[in-house]
């Protein structure tokens, strides 16, 4: 298989909100994606598949030295997906910054399990998800500087609502990412979150980061450029199928315990579809 075709597979066995987002673009970008999506899955699922830390912290230190020589030249690295993210980077400029801090978020998985604060969970949501943001961009083209700041800020929104989304099942898998002094401040605790108790000081709970969540995409909308209006298309897709999918989980009471909310690949694809329009008219939805 080649290097495009297995980071492509990688892409949609995942069956991603992301895939929407590449459909339409250019080959060479479609295929930096590609590259860029299967890196953060393969670094992802080796931070929540292993079961021995120090095999996990030694995948995750070669990953590290994968990104170094992605960007020495020469250099070749280790990893098939690797081989292909390193296109990526001579092409479109990846910042080595933004993979090397998706490998730290990675990181902080087999580090701690839950967060104090908010403020102590921002840097984590900043790893794990605006990293990625920055490098999307890049990937996208973008000439007004105030896109890293709707990336950063699209990126914690999107974070916030999968912590939303599966925060049953991160509690049955021993991390909880809803910030301790919130399940006080609402009476719920890491118990419930484990048993799946859905009641009103739940609601409340999650009313309460799903607020918090819509003010990160409030604060991404604002910052996105007019200029870049069009180029953002595909972030802007992953964007709105985020939203649309948070408005299904507070129409829906916040029960994410019994099945993993989701929307239809219908959905999705009119969801993509309007944000194209919308892009070729030269305007944001």
């Amino acid at each position: 298989m080649s290097l495009v075709g297995l980071s492509s597979r990688v892409t949609r066995k995942s069956r991603s909100n992301f895939y929407y987002a590449f459909l339409a673009l250019p080959r060479a970008r479609r295929e930096a994606l590609y590259a860029v999506y299967a890196f953060c899955r393969t670094v992802d699922d080796i931070a929540d598949l292993g079961t021995d830390p120090t095999a996990q912290r030694a995948g995750l230190a070669a990953w590290r030295r994968d990104i170094a020589r992605c960007y020495e030249d020469g250099a070749q690295p280790e990893h098939a997906i690797a081989r292909q993210l390193a296109a990526a980077v001579r092409r479109f400029g990846l910042p080595r910054t933004a993979l090397e801090a998706i490998v730290e978020g990675c990181e902080m998985d087999l580090q701690r399990a839950t967060y104090e604060t908010f403020d102590e969970l921002a840097p984590y949501c900043y790893r794990v998800a605006s990293a990625v943001g920055l490098c999307c961009i890049e990937i996208f083209g973008y000439t007004d500087p105030r896109a890293r700041e709707y990336a950063v800020s699209l990126g914690m929104a999107l974070q916030l609502t999968n912590i939303i989304r599966d925060v049953g099942a991160d509690a049955r898998n021993g991390r909880i990412y809803v910030p301790q002094e919130d399940l006080r401040a609402f009476g719920v605790s890491p118990d419930d979150l484990k048993a799946g108790r859905h009641g009103d000081d739940f609601v409340r709970l999650m009313a309460f980061q799903a607020a918090r969540a819509r003010e990160h995409y409030a604060r991404a909308w604002a910052a996105l450029p007019a200029a870049d209006a069009r180029s953002l298309v595909p972030a802007e897709i992953m964007g709105r199928i985020y939203w649309a999918l948070l408005e299904e989980i507070e129409a829906r009471r916040f029960r994410v315990f019994d099945e993993r909310v989701t929307l239809s690949a219908a959905r999705k694809a009119t969801i993509a579809l309007r944000c194209w329009m919308n892009g070729l008219l030269r305007r944001v939805a």
